[in-house]
């Protein structure tokens, strides 16, 4: 079960380098930045395809998309405190709060 969970959280990583690391490197040309892009987002569909695979074993397709989207942003607020030097804020705190709500409410068994 943590092996699909531990995959989604790797392929975060590089989507997030994919889609936000260029922004450090504005002065390259768009053409460039795109196809290095494409490459590391390669890495993530890797990572991604069997991580939704396996995890479908143990949970259902929402869940899997409820998880995706906190791992998501969790990796992402990591990566932009370390990468851009950006302060986590108390309204982004509020912010997971709302998402760690939403795992709550798709994960419970009504």
């Amino acid at each position: 079960m943590w092996k699909p969970i531990i995959l989604l959280c790797a392929s975060n990583l590089f989507m997030t380098v994919a889609w936000y690391g260029h922004l450090k490197f504005k002065s390259r040309a768009l053409w460039a930045v795109i196809l290095v892009s494409w490459g590391i987002a390669f890495f993530e569909y890797c990572l991604q395809v069997p991580a939704n695979r396996m995890g479908s074993d143990y949970f259902s397709v929402t869940q899997l998309k409820v998880m995706q989207e906190v791992i998501t942003l969790a990796v992402f607020a990591g990566f932009s405190a370390v990468y851009f030097r950006e302060s986590f804020k108390w309204n982004h705190f509020v912010g997971f709060l709302c998402l760690v709500l939403a795992v709550f409410f798709v994960f419970k068994k009504w």
